[in-house]
């Protein structure tokens, strides 16, 4: 497996993925554009692909201007590897060298990736959105973790 960082050519196949995955599915598949995938790549942030023999089989995406995560998902063919680890881990390393603002994210209750990110020392901090809940990591949290 490649990891490496993600590149507006690989819009399509993040999107696969995307929208591959059995948990935090969307409700409308159009809410996230190829669009919005090239303005998170190239102005607002950066992400992470991992690639097994040339297909794309995870992503993430560190939102710098909202502070955010605003993608990690991994196909689920591939899930329970260290996969989702390795994107998570690369990109709040990534993240907390270009400022050290806390950075958020959010996703369903009762799912596999409330587990993952409570166990990777994110800290609830209350609900977002319809009915989501939200987590923060700070730099000294992600530090003394790593």
């Amino acid at each position: 497996m490649i990891y490496r960082e993600a590149q507006t050519g690989d819009i399509k196949q993040i999107q696969v993925v995307r929208n591959a995955v059995k948990e935090n599915v969307l409700s409308n598949p159009g809410l996230v554009t190829d669009k919005d995938c090239v303005e998170y790549l190239t102005l607002r942030g950066k992400g992470w692909v991992c690639e097994n023999d040339g297909t794309i089989i995870g992503f993430a995406i560190a939102d710098l201007i909202d502070n955010n995560i605003w993608a990690l998902f991994v196909h689920p063919d591939f899930e329970q590897q260290g996969i989702g680890k390795k994107l998570h881990d690369t990109m709040l390393n990534w993240y907390f060298t270009q400022q050290k603002e806390m950075v958020w994210l959010s996703t369903s209750p009762n799912t596999r990736a409330e587990k993952f990110y409570r166990i990777q020392g994110w800290r609830e901090v209350g609900l977002y959105g319809k009915g989501e809940i939200k987590f923060e990591m700070t730099a000294a949290d992600w530090a003394a973790k790593n």
